[in-house]
């Protein structure tokens, strides 16, 4: 099964809730912090959520 390497680029400071929130349900609590997640439609939209603050990549 694929997986997905998703990084945080950039800051939670200022964001709203829900993308504060989803950035901690996958894990990402620092900058440039990398968590390994398993390549399925909910983590994919909880990537696409975020998507202006991270970097994902198949792993």
């Amino acid at each position: 099964m694929a997986n997905l390497e998703i990084t945080l680029k950039r800051s939670l400071i200022g964001r709203p809730q829900n993308q504060i929130d989803t950035a901690k349900a996958l894990g990402l609590t620092k900058l440039h912090k990398t968590v390994v997640k398993p390549d399925n439609d909910a983590i994919r939209g909880m990537v696409q959520t975020i998507s202006h603050l991270v970097e994902a990549k198949e792993a």
